[in-house]
């Protein structure tokens, strides 16, 4: 009930307060190019339940049939002002709607697709037992996650095989360890890796 309370009152709070610049973003991006504001994507979350993640969208309209996976800070498909976006998780703040509804919290693990949820094995199924967030243990140790799967000869392997293991590892120590003060430290790290990128 505290993490419920904490996640809708500053997820109100921010975008009360952010309004003016989600809508210059949103400016900005129809102008820099063709496509909806928002990308809206099926993807899983507590209790193995798909619900639609909002992003401001930063990459052409369709660049997901040539893959679900981004390789590297300057993917071609990324456009002019979604590198901006991505570079600083701006991006992400369109998310305070799905903390408001109630399908994410600020921390969690990251929700996956359900292509790659089917890789998990039963005992770390647990990780879907609490909400995804915007940021978590594993956001964190894998910030620089695209440009992993850049270097790799195989994106998709290497992705499946190592990066997934790991993360699943680390959001299991996160629903251990999971507390107020815990999110709010890592909500800290977040903004001060963010600032400082």
């Amino acid at each position: 009930m505290v993490k419920r309370g904490f996640d809708l009152m500053f997820s109100c709070i921010g975008i009360l307060v952010l309004a003016p610049v989600l809508c210059v973003i949103a400016i900005i991006i129809k102008l820099d190019s063709k496509g909806p504001v928002l990308f809206i994507q099926p993807r899983v979350g507590k209790n193995n339940k798909d619900f639609n993640i909002f992003k401001f969208r930063t990459m052409f309209v369709a660049s997901d049939k040539s893959g679900l996976l981004t390789l590297g800070n300057r993917d071609s498909r990324i456009t002019k002002v979604g590198f901006f976006l991505r570079r600083y998780k701006i991006d992400e703040f369109s998310q305070l709607i799905n903390i408001l509804m109630g399908t994410m919290s600020f921390v969690g693990p990251r929700p996956e697709l359900r292509k790659y949820v089917n890789y998990y094995p039963p005992e770390d199924l647990v990780v879907l037992s609490v909400k995804p967030g915007i940021t978590g243990l594993a956001s964190i140790e894998f910030r620089n996650e695209v440009e992993l799967l850049k270097a790799a000869q195989d994106p998709e392997t290497y992705f499946i095989e190592s990066i997934i293991p790991k993360k699943l590892k680390l959001n299991k120590i996160y629903i251990q360890k999971s507390s107020l003060w815990f999110d709010l430290k890592l909500i800290a790290m977040t903004v001060f890796r963010v600032i400082t990128k």
